[in-house]
């Protein structure tokens, strides 16, 4: 019978019948017979009911279980219920624990039930949580042991299902079992990886188990995947390495596997939370200085390209790193100023409030000071003291304020002194400043007193 027979089905089929013949044939002794059946049942599988099915399959599994003669007698029946199994496998039976019992005891036919164990667990919680309960995860890993042929694909994708499950992640560190997980997110359907990454961000937290990891070959892995993966699996890796780079032992090896330019795509996709892991990155990437001019380099190409969001977003990056405390101006040698002044000038909105807190960040050090003033920022930002919004209105009088106690720029800032805009920020950082200042100070008193006390004249 081939595949169209099942097509001639109708509407009109009585399937409870259909059903009650198939279980007396089973329950007969013509093994041909049930053969036959068997494999018909497979074939029409896709016109069959759901609840006709569900009630077949544990039929299906005692037929697996059948012992093995010496003869082998009874090999081929459980050759056609593998099969039927494999073809119905879409289902979801509720049966996960029979069919892995059925997987430890049925020697040849492991395959076909891997497949089918494969799918029940890819997309439903409840057979992901009977398998973990019945040491399936266990066996699993035992398994993998053993099978290096096309069946270890289903095995490291089951793998990958189950560590969705908290109980599985708690214990894979210490089973044994990270890596066939990171082996797993070498391979398999995107889908499988993605959640292979999911699992490897979850665990990757403590810094123990981010050196077994690295040391498993886990950032290229995680590279690659958000190279090639659809959006949300570049969300999901793009979250997973960002997890494992947060260590300064591990940030050269995320930066060989070409991770850099990578995040600049992520930043400049719509959805907020790839910008967000993208600026979380770049943050921790920027504690070396050789990776900050290497991002810097990356966001000045945004902000000249047409993205507004992304725009903002490569502003919002380059505000933070412009606070680091590196030997090179990360703005001078990328050649940022001259296009943050240009966009001051020219754009509107978001961008032009983020990159306005980029300079006024910048306006703190004395060479940028002078770099910004040459390319004639401070008429900009004296214009910018009547704007609408408060913020950006702030930002521009924080710049103002630092040109203005600079020696150098003081005689260029006569125009905007007697703004009040400019007066009631400047009273209200130097008030800010004094308060910091005092701080500081009494903080750094306690830590002598702290020092300096001896519990014995108490």
């Amino acid at each position: 019978m081939d595949r169209g027979e099942g097509s001639q089905l109708g509407k009109d089929t009585n399937w409870e019948h259909c059903l009650h013949l198939y279980e007396e044939i089973i329950a007969s002794d013509n093994e041909s017979l049930q053969i036959k059946a068997t494999i018909k049942l497979g074939r029409i599988s896709n016109d069959v009911p759901e609840n006709v099915l569900t009630r077949a399959i544990p039929i299906l599994v005692e037929l697996l279980r059948r012992p093995l003669t010496l003869n082998n007698s009874n090999l081929s029946i459980q050759e056609a219920s593998s099969y039927c199994l494999s073809r119905i496998g879409h289902c979801q039976c509720g049966d996960a624990d029979l069919i892995l019992a059925a997987i430890v005891h049925s020697g040849v036919f492991s395959k076909i039930l891997m497949k089918f164990l494969w799918r029940i667990v890819s997309f439903s919680n409840p057979n992901r949580v009977a398998v973990v309960w019945n040491g399936g995860f266990e066996i699993v890993l035992g398994l993998l042991g053993l099978y290096f042929d096309e069946s270890r694909r289903y095995l490291l994708e089951i793998l990958s299902a189950l560590a969705l499950m908290r109980e599985v992640r708690r214990v894979i560190i210490n089973s044994g079992g990270l890596p066939f997980l990171v082996e797993s997110a070498k391979k398999g359907s995107i889908v499988s990886r993605a959640r292979d990454a999911h699992a490897i961000g979850l665990i990757g937290a403590t810094r123990r188990v981010k050196r077994i990891l690295v040391e498993l070959g886990v950032v290229p892995v995680l590279a690659e995947l958000l190279g090639i993966g659809d959006t949300y699996t570049k969300i999901i890796a793009g979250n997973a390495l960002g997890i494992v780079a947060s260590h300064i032992d591990f940030l050269r090896p995320v930066v060989e596997a070409g991770a850099i330019p990578l995040y600049a795509e992520l930043l400049q996709r719509t959805e907020p939370i790839a910008k967000e892991i993208a600026e979380d990155l770049f943050c921790i990437l920027a504690v070396a200085e050789v990776n900050a001019v290497s991002i810097s380099g990356h966001l000045v190409r945004i902000l000249q390209g047409d993205n507004d969001e992304a725009k903002a977003a490569a502003a919002d990056v380059l505000w933070d790193l412009s606070g680091y405390k590196h030997s090179v101006s990360i703005a001078r040698s990328s050649g940022a100023i001259p296009v943050l002044v240009d966009i001051l000038r020219n754009s509107n909105g978001d961008v032009r409030e983020k990159v306005s807190g980029v300079i006024a960040q910048l306006s703190y050090d004395e060479v940028d000071r002078g770099a910004l003033a040459d390319d004639g920022v401070i008429p900009i930002l004296v214009g910018l003291l009547q704007d609408e919004l408060e913020e950006l209105k702030d930002n521009a009088a924080e710049a103002l304020i630092n040109f203005s106690e600079d020696p150098l720029l003081r005689d260029r800032m006569s125009e905007a002194l007697d703004i009040p805009s400019f007066q009631s920020v400047q009273t209200r950082l130097i008030r800010i400043r004094a308060t910091d200042q005092h701080m500081v100070t009494h903080l750094r008193q306690m830590s002598i007193e702290q020092f300096t006390w001896d519990p014995e004249l108490s």
